[in-house]
């Protein structure tokens, strides 16, 4: 029996990684359509396979991406719930998420690596519930417009809220821990204007 467009020919490369993050690592291969024509993928239609199939799960799908082009495509899939995600959790999501992202054919073309993790203790700040959830956390945010001519800001969250996050910046060049040290400058930034922000591990 021929493979049909869109069976899993290659069978599943399953790799787990244990510490900082859990990830589950499976590489498909597809076969392409009849005509030979490689239709380019709905990211949005993946995005919204894979929160459900997450969501199923009891886990939210923080970050959906697809990369690269050709045989070196990865769909990358960040996994997170408030109590932390287990390896089997990352099984879970990319076992059916492959299978139902294969049935509706929305990773057309050829073969592609599926790549399913947990954040990580630098995990990216995407929404304002992920500002709500970290207030009291040292973050790093990038904006997109200066601020008092500098994009670059380190320090803790203080409060977010009304779209504004209250950042309590490092003072000098040590990093204290959570109750050390002196209050720093205050910064409000607009959830807005940030391009990019992310966790800074505490160990």
């Amino acid at each position: 029996m021929f493979p049909i467009r869109g069976e899993r020919t290659s069978g599943l490369n399953a790799h787990f990684y244990f510490g900082e993050k859990c990830r589950v690592i499976s590489t498909w291969k597809q076969e392409e359509s009849p005509n030979g024509l490689k239709m380019a993928a709905d990211v949005e239609k993946i995005r919204a396979i894979v929160s459900r199939v997450a969501a199923t799960h009891g886990v939210e799908a923080v970050e959906v991406d697809l990369r690269g082009g050709g045989k070196a495509r990865t769909l990358k899939i960040v996994i997170d719930k408030p109590e932390g995600v287990t390896h089997e959790d990352c099984a879970n999501v990319s076992r059916e998420a492959s299978t139902i992202l294969d049935v509706e054919e929305a990773v057309p073309g050829g073969s592609y690596t599926l790549e399913v993790s947990s954040p990580g203790l630098d995990r990216k700040l995407l929404t304002a519930r992920d500002y709500d959830r970290f207030v009291g956390s040292r973050i790093k945010v990038m904006t997109r417009e200066p601020l008092n001519g500098n994009r670059h800001f380190e320090g803790r969250l203080r409060s977010f809220a009304d779209g504004r996050l209250q950042l309590e910046l490092l003072s000098g060049s040590k990093k204290p821990k959570p109750g050390h040290g002196h209050p720093g400058p205050q910064v409000e930034i607009e959830l807005a204007n940030v391009e990019k922000a992310n966790l800074v591990p505490e160990i």
